[in-house]
């Protein structure tokens, strides 16, 4: 069992190092099969999803209401450049019923969020019955161009119900923010994803050996005249959150660390965060993937798995056939299907090029093996099915 009655201290961050991407290569045991992003079948045929959480119960486990998982995921308009998606992003409410998927449209209603748009995060579902969902408030409800300032935001569903149209919900509070000291302020008001500091995707956790939440948070910290990504840790304490020191500081090698989240497995603490092959310096040091580190404690000391911290990358052939992966406590990894791309950089092709080599759905499913620094990934046999009526 993971240590209990210790304090969150402060230590000091793991390094993620060049030291460490010189030891990955590519090999079997941590590279996806090979799939045509384009070929699977799309979830809703007149959006893109991406970026997909489930809801879950405090013990980490996926919430099963009414006889089906209950999920949310990012969704757009399928409509021009792919990339433009994140200036449209809504959360949406998905139930999945075995290998089928029904939609439950947008989780909240126009103009709900404090944002102009709605960007990662997770959900936990309480004891009550009700749904505490924390996610991204880009820009500022109501702009007329789209900005880049990033908060994390908490409401409360009160019901989750198997039908149409937002759902009853709480006031949208927003709970934390980059405090400008620990973490840069991720406050631009011009830029592109992927070319932005951070402050976004709250990871929800509940830390077995204590009993307590936390939230980890895809932040940016500075690096010489640049800046560099960071996996920053919050904690709850008396129903308000506070920032800690960063779990993980990837040391001017990477900008951007994302989607980060944690798993404990037979006494590990697994950190996994996904990046793409543009955000390392130099951009292609290192392939799109999931990454991973791990300790004994939640605060570490945490090392790289398999010695670089690779766990999935996308296949050579096709580097950028999926992203965004999660691991669920089952070891189950969902992701979605991204470009089929074959090296080019399709982020700055022609609209039409860019959405004809465009997944936009759930990625077919794999699973990992852990153990203890080491990392396998298998097929598995579930794969994405149509959209259930």
């Amino acid at each position: 069992m993971p240590q209990a009655g210790r304090r969150v201290s402060s230590s000091r961050p793991a390094l993620w190092t060049s030291r460490h991407l010189d030891l990955l290569v590519e090999t079997d045991a941590t590279t996806a099969p090979t799939f045509d992003p384009t070929a699977v079948p799309r979830l809703l045929p007149d959006h893109d999803l991406w970026d997909l959480w489930p809801i879950q119960l405090e013990d980490g486990s996926t919430a099963s209401i009414g006889g089906g998982e209950m999920w949310m995921a990012l969704s757009a308009p399928a409509l021009g450049h792919p990339e433009e998606r994140h200036d449209q992003a809504r959360i949406r409410l998905l139930a999945k019923y075995g290998g089928g998927w029904k939609d439950l449209g947008n989780a909240f209603a126009d103009d709900a969020s404090p944002g102009s748009r709605e960007w990662s995060g997770s959900a936990v579902r309480r004891p009550d019955g009700t749904v505490s969902v924390f996610y991204t408030a880009a820009g500022r409800r109501g702009e007329a161009h789209p900005t880049f300032r990033q908060s994390v935001i908490e409401t409360r569903l009160p019901r989750i119900l198997d039908g149409d149209g937002p759902l009853p919900h709480e006031e949208h509070r927003e709970i934390l923010r980059s405090d400008g000291l620990m973490y840069l302020p991720a406050d631009e008001a011009t830029g592109s994803p992927g070319n932005i500091r951070a402050f976004r995707d709250p990871g929800w956790f509940r830390d077995p050996a204590d009993g307590r939440d936390y939230l980890l948070i895809a932040a940016s910290t500075a690096w010489d005249d640049r800046f560099t990504g960071a996996i920053a840790l919050a904690e709850s304490r008396a129903g308000a959150w506070s920032l800690l020191r960063p779990l993980l500081v990837a040391e001017g090698i990477n900008h951007e660390l994302e989607r980060p989240h944690l798993v404990v497995h037979q006494s590990w603490y697994y950190l996994f965060f996904t990046t793409q092959r543009h955000s390392f310096h130099p951009a292609d040091r290192a392939p799109t993937g999931l990454y991973g580190f791990a300790a004994r404690t939640l605060t570490g000391p945490y090392r790289p798995l398999n010695g670089s911290g690779l766990v999935i990358q996308n296949p050579s052939r096709q580097p950028d056939q999926a992203y965004a992966w999660l691991v669920l406590p089952d070891l189950h990894v969902v992701s979605f299907a991204n470009y089929r791309s074959e090296g080019r950089d399709l982020r700055h092709a022609e609209a039409g090029q860019a959405r004809a080599n465009f997944g936009g759905t759930v990625a077919p499913m794999l699973k990992l093996t852990l153990d203890g620094m080491t990392t396998s990934v298998v097929p598995c046999s579930e794969v994405p099915a149509e959209h259930r009526p």
